[in-house]
């Protein structure tokens, strides 16, 4: 593991690292109430966050155990949601200032968006320059740079990830197929039709529930791939462009003849039980998946290969996001809050996971340290090349084929997408439950993206 791509990749990363350090060292705010002092140390602290096993088998566990015997004073309490509530009630929150919860589950769609309408505390400034101890230039540049905003840190990952290929080396081999390591979606194609056993094992399992980060997160990547774009440069919806109809096409025909049953349903905990009970040949995913997989599901863990992205068009298609845990601004017990989120976020937390469930149950995708460390490469020398090779060689600037105006890869760094993303994500899970034609789907997500004039949607 301590390969030629990882020293690059340390190398590299070497100067994103200083330019943290210095922002952590030079940043200045106002000091945030219970930043400092013995009120950091007390109050109750409301944590909202996403329901998946790093949070639910994890996170909570460790915080009753660990976090509030090192803090009697907090009190955490936690609301968890799946997905797309998550999303919801965040969104709620923070744009009516209800301050509901003192820490906020986020990613790079919304950490920037939300930073810029000054909803979130601005943690370089306000923490995270007065705690070296954190050690914020340790983390992924990638990943630092996606929950930053004009420079500064306005959420912390919790974990990081691309996506992956997952899949059944016993079921390949039994075929007589290998996997390469950088498939195309057309060899996908054809392993699935070779390897699906309707009523036994899907082909291949894919997220087909209604979501901008459901179903439309996967299928995004195959359109960037198939060379399809949300918008052009003047901002004209391109839903029905040949390339985005071709590759929601393929994606839905792949789901609909080879996948599994009823998958206008399914997201990733879904199609997590689903790997894990042996009832998926392959599975295009989240590569934090690979933890859980490693962790909940050993027999089949023994039996799991790992391939990048698969491809068209592109020479890589993996997406990059983060769950990250943010300080919605004006909340109450802000310092309390901080106490929380550096503490979940922290190398040490790492450790913790490791003592307690493995090396291999670690968050991944957050910190260099964590890939530099002996046990973990030793426990995670499975997944853990292809996740960070993964993570470094996206680039939300330019996802697709040709040039676009929107920054990301699975989503589109604009207000309006959580509500466009939403409603197309809707069309295609209906056309993955045989209720519209893709053609129809598109159409619809045309006609819904076509609502906003240029200028909305470049922020003119």
């Amino acid at each position: 593991m301590r390969s030629s791509l990882f020293r690059l990749r340390t190398l590299g990363a070497a100067g994103c690292v200083a330019a943290l350090a210095a922002v952590a060292a030079c940043s200045s705010g106002g000091t945030s109430t219970g930043s400092s002092g013995s009120s950091s140390n007390s109050g109750t602290v409301t944590v909202a966050v996403v329901s998946n096993p790093l949070i639910t088998s994890q996170m909570i566990p460790l915080t009753s155990s660990s976090f509030q015997k090192q803090y009697p004073g907090i009190q955490v309490k936690f609301a968890t949601y799946t997905e797309g509530d998550l999303r919801a009630a965040i969104q709620k929150d923070v744009s009516t200032h209800s301050n509901t919860f003192n820490v906020i589950m986020i990613g790079p769609y919304e950490a920037p968006l939300f930073a810029k309408n000054g909803w979130l505390t601005d943690l370089s400034a306000q923490y995270i320059a007065k705690d070296p101890s954190y050690g914020a230039g340790d983390l992924l540049p990638s990943i630092a740079k996606a929950l930053s905003y004009k420079g500064d840190l306005y959420a912390v990952p919790f974990y990081g990830e691309s996506s992956m290929l997952f899949y059944r080396k016993d079921l390949f081999r039994q075929a007589g197929l290998t996997m390469p390591a950088h498939p195309t979606w057309a060899q996908v194609q054809n392993f699935a039709a070779r390897l699906n056993q309707p009523g036994k094992t899907s082909g291949i399992c894919l997220r087909g529930l209604a979501g901008w980060g459901d179903n439309m997160a996967a299928l995004d990547t195959v359109v960037n791939t198939f060379g399809g774009q949300w918008f052009d440069m003047n901002w004209k919806p391109q839903l029905t462009s040949p390339a985005f109809e071709n590759a929601t096409s393929f994606y839905v025909n792949l789901v609909r003849k080879y996948g599994e049953p009823g998958a206008s349903n399914d997201s990733f905990n879904q199609l997590l039980t689903l790997y894990g009970q042996g009832k998926c040949a392959m599975w295009y995913d989240a590569t934090v998946a690979a933890t859980s997989i490693a962790t909940t599901y050993p027999s089949v863990y023994a039996q799991t290969g790992y391939a990048f992205a698969p491809v068209n068009l592109t020479k890589s298609s993996g997406w990059l996001w983060t769950w990250a845990l943010g300080i919605p601004q004006g909340t109450s017990n802000s310092g309390a809050a901080w106490k929380f989120v550096s503490w979940a976020t922290s190398k040490q937390y790492d450790q913790l996971v490791a003592a307690k469930y493995g090396w291999s149950a670690v968050p991944p995708g957050t910190r260099t340290s964590l890939y530099d460390t002996p046990q973990y490469q030793q426990a995670a020398k499975a997944f853990a090349p292809i996740t960070i090779a993964s993570i470094d060689s996206t680039d939300p600037n330019h996802p697709t084929v040709n040039p676009v105006p929107y920054v990301g890869i699975q989503y589109v760094d604009i207000p309006q997408f959580e509500s466009l993303g939403l409603t197309v994500a809707q069309q295609i899970a209906g056309a993955i439950a045989g209720t519209e034609s893709v053609s129809q789907a598109l159409q619809a997500g045309q006609s819904a993206a076509s609502q906003y004039t240029p200028a909305q949607l470049s922020g003119g």
